[in-house]
């Protein structure tokens, strides 16, 4: 681990999140950032597995991105803190938990394909976090690429608001600067003049007095005098810079580094993050990134768990500084933790430093109180203090696991809760209803990558199957049932005889028992008996195998004998009284049923809401969003949402997104639990 002691102030800092669709070139573009400022003497190859961002084996294999990855290069003047992020939409739950970290998103787009699916996700959640914006256009060498069209696509789309600072040139192996020094160049479309008119006017919208002595004067107004209305047009959201680059070749790399080190805001600039503290009501914090001197304050945003660090947080500073050896606090745990080292990361590489300023990164190992969305502070008074909400896309795929060996049920737990640690897309879910352990993802990758990761890395194997369906079982009349048990063996007999009444309840109610007997029928110490051997019908189902919910037993009669009465006896009576009473109830099974929003382009519509019909769903509205995009919203059964998202992914190439809840449980058609009552009673012959 080297050790370096630079310090840059506040203001010379930049924290940029580089975003976009799977095959983007962010990696790449990151690499070729990296050589053009010296970081690195040559830029590595994804293919060959050599670059600084993507160290991990499966990273490795696959040729993408699987976890956000921090680097850093100086340029200028400034220290750019960059975080490569993965490109798969099912990884986009880690890409999106960088972003409050940062001041700018970086959206990468393949000039091959023009914007994607990550691609609008993206600008959607920067836009919701309020993070200044840049379009990076990569790839403008190759083949065939209609550049022209692409910004024509990005400006119908993303609004009219993204603006050119430079154009492609030469059939895309150049860039003619538009905005820094624009000269008599000649691009490959429009024209370098009417680019930066259009800049400076949207630029000086914002500020009145600028305006009227860029309209009265008509002079060309300088880089300093744009500078604050360009950074307070991107606070706001009213311009959006689109350049045009090549990672591959190099061509516009140059001024993209002075793009990222002149014009993206530093944490001063950036519209900072919410903070809010529990402490009475839920009130906003003012966290100061130009204190310098003030209190600490650091959110943690990416949590790894090495097998040779051990548990590595990297967190953000927002406020004052910190030193190794401070003793800081964890959320609002009263005990104070020290911080033996800091590091700040290269990739895989970790660079111990003493002290690290509002505004930069940091990262400390080996403290197990530190959790993804982790605020970190030295003052008792930041006990309550959290972060505004980050919205993460619910994980709607999920998997049973089943150990494929015995005894390492310990193991499996282990590893499972530092998966979850570092991933927060990751959810672990125990069904007790079915007895099952899912674990659910993003989509079906998202999952097959961490199964990988638990074979190799934690030596667990397990099989997979779909995970079950709770259904449930209720009645929807009053009767009655009876049973008398009586067994006799040559000495001691078995006896015990009960009537009970059953009686349907509000969904939702659960379960009701109620001792009704009189006379001492049925002596008070077998009455638990009795409700034992109902409950064991409740637990087991009695038409289908599934949970009886919803229903009041009443016990009201019986009889004993002084001899052979036992608990055993009365048990197996009041759990055939139960049975009989609930044959005469009309039993019937229950299904969940999940609320479902859909969201497709305009033009797959008709293909959703047909599916949807075709899968017994009911269609509640729908509602146009941004980028010509429509939201669904529907109830369907959960049974026929297991294999949703592939089926989505057809119908709309892959250009489909959904979330799921469940809803309500409703009864199931009659041609459905004829089926789960035919698939129980073998076994219960059996």
């Amino acid at each position: 681990m080297a050790t370096s002691q630079t310090l840059f102030r506040t203001k010379d800092i930049r924290n940029i999140a580089v975003v976009g669709h799977a095959g983007s070139g962010k990696t790449t573009l990151i690499e070729t950032l990296l050589e053009k400022a010296g970081v690195i003497n040559s830029a590595g190859s994804v293919g060959r597995g050599t670059t600084v961002c993507d160290f991990l084996d499966q990273e490795k294999h696959l040729q993408h991105s699987l976890d956000a990855s921090v680097c850093h290069l100086e340029t200028g003047g400034t220290s750019i803190n960059l975080l490569d992020t993965p490109g798969y939409p099912d990884f986009m739950g880690r890409a999106l938990s960088v972003l409050s970290a940062v001041e700018t998103a970086a959206i990468v787009i393949n000039a091959q394909t023009g914007p994607e699916l990550v691609t609008h996700r993206m600008m959607d959640f920067s836009s919701q976090r309020k993070l200044c914006q840049l379009i990076i256009v990569n790839k403008i060498d190759a083949e065939g690429v209609e550049l022209e069209k692409i910004l024509t696509e990005i400006r119908e789309t993303f609004g009219r608001q993204c603006l050119p600072l430079n154009l492609p040139a030469q059939q895309g192996k150049a860039v003619a600067d538009c905005f820094f020094e624009p000269a008599d160049q000649t691009p490959d479309f429009s024209s370098v003049d009417a680019a930066h008119t259009e800049i400076v006017d949207q630029v000086v919208e914002l500020d009145e007095e600028l305006m009227e002595a860029y309209l009265e004067q008509g002079d060309e107004l300088s880089l300093e005098q744009l500078h604050d209305p360009f950074e307070r047009a991107l606070r706001a959201g009213h311009l959006i810079p689109v350049c045009f680059v090549s990672s591959e070749t190099g061509a516009g790399i140059k001024q993209l580094l002075r793009i990222l080190s002149e014009l993206m805001p530093n944490p001063m600039e950036g519209n900072p993050p919410e903070f809010f503290n529990n402490t009475s009501e839920e009130k906003a914090v003012t966290v100061n990134a130009d204190d310098a001197d003030g209190h600490f304050v650091g959110h943690v945003f990416k949590v790894n768990v090495d097998p040779y660090v051990g548990r590595l947080a990297t967190f953000r500073v927002h406020q004052g500084t910190v030193k190794t050896g401070d003793q800081i606090f964890v959320g609002n745990h009263r005990k104070a933790v020290k911080l033996a080292h800091l590091y700040r990361v290269q990739g895989k590489n970790l660079e111990e430093v003493s002290s690290v300023l509002s505004g930069n990164f940091c990262s400390v190992s080996k403290i197990e109180e530190l959790h993804f969305d982790t605020v970190i502070h030295s003052s008792h008074d930041e006990d309550d203090l959290h972060l505004g909400f980050i919205k993460m896309p619910p994980p709607m795929y999920g998997v049973a696991l089943e150990l494929a060996q015995r005894g390492q049920e310990k193991k499996l737990s282990d590893a499972l809760h530092k998966l979850t640690t570092e991933d927060p897309s990751l959810k672990i879910e125990f069904h007790a209803q079915t007895n099952e352990t899912v674990l659910r993802g993003m989509g079906e990758l998202h999952l097959r990558i961490i199964l990988e990761r638990m074979k190799n890395e934690f030596g667990i194997d397990v099989s997979t199957q779909p995970p079950k369906i709770a259904y449930l079982e209720t009645v929807t009349r009053k009767s009655e049932g009876h049973h008398r048990h009586k067994k006799q063996t040559g000495g001691a007999g078995q006896f015990g005889e009960v009537f009970l009444r059953i009686e349907p309840l509000p969904r939702g109610s659960g379960f009701e028992f109620s001792n009704k007997v009189v006379g001492g029928t049925i002596p008070g110490q077998f009455i638990p008996a009795v409700e034992k051997g109902v409950r064991q019908v409740l637990d087991d189902g009695a038409i289908a195998g599934y949970p009886l919910q919803d229903v009041k037993v009443i016990v009201y009669d019986g009889k004993h004998h002084p001899v052979d009465s036992k608990e055993i006896a009365f048990v197996a009576a009041g759990k055939r009284a139960f049975s009989d009473a609930i044959s005469k109830a009309k039993p019937i099974v229950l299904e969940p049923i999940a609320k479902i929003e859909v969201t497709t382009p305009n033009n797959y519509v008709g293909d959703i809401t047909g599916h949807l019909s075709g899968i017994r769903g009911r269609i509640a509205g729908s509602a146009a969003t941004a980028g010509n995009r429509v939201k669904i919203s529907a109830e369907v059964p959960l049974a026929e949402l297991g294999d949703y998202q592939t089926m989505l992914k057809s119908l709309t190439g892959g250009e489909g997104t959904f979330t799921m809840e469940f809803d309500h449980y409703e009864k199931t058609p009659p041609s459905v639990q004829k089926n789960l009552e035919k698939a129980f009673r073998p076994a219960s012959e059996e």
